[in-house]
C-alpha cells in the first residue's frame, strides 16, 4: 500500500492534496481502491456544486460493490476529473495521480485538522485489515 507524504486522509479512505492555500484535490486511497477491486463507474458532483464535510458527494462502483464517497472537507467543486467516465480504471491504476476525482475550493481550511497524516492513516488501515481477519 502507498501512503504518500503531503496528503491528508479521512476515515472513509478519501485523500486530500492542498493546492494554492484553499484549493483541494480529492480522491480515494490506494487502500480503498484495493478493497473495492476493479472500478467500473464513478459518480461525481458537477461544477459549482457544494459539498459538506462527512456527507456523501458521489459514488464509486466496482465489480464487488457500490461505495459512497464522503467529503473530507467542505467547499465548492471547481473541477471534475472528466477522464473518469471513460476510464474509471485510473482509480485503480493511479489513485493518487490521474485517478483524482474532484477539486474543490475549501470553505473552511481548518477542517484539514480533522484528517490524518500518512503515518496515522497507515496505522488506521492496518487496524482495518486486522478487523477483516477477525
Amino acid at each position: 500500500m502507498e501512503y504518500p507524504e503531503g496528503l491528508r486522509y479521512s476515515r472513509e479512505h478519501e485523500w486530500v492534496l492542498v493546492e494554492n492555500d484553499d484549493h483541494a484535490v480529492i480522491g480515494i486511497s490506494d487502500f480503498a481502491q484495493n478493497e473495492l477491486g476493479d472500478v467500473v463507474y464513478v459518480e461525481a458532483p458537477g461544477l459549482g456544486e457544494k459539498i459538506s464535510k462527512d456527507d456523501p458527494f458521489g459514488a464509486v462502483e466496482s465489480v464487488k460493490a457500490v461505495s459512497d464517497l464522503y467529503a473530507p472537507v467542505s467547499g465548492t467543486v471547481v473541477e471534475v476529473n472528466d477522464t473518469l467516465p471513460e476510464t474509471p480504471e485510473l482509480i485503480n491504476e493511479d489513485p493518487y495521480g490521474e485517478g483524482w476525482i474532484i477539486k474543490v475550493s475549501m470553505s473552511d481550511v481548518a477542517e484539514l485538522d480533522d484528517l490524518m497524516n500518512p503515518e496515522e492513516y497507515e496505522a488506521y488501515c492496518e487496524g482495518q485489515d486486522d478487523d477483516d481477519d477477525a
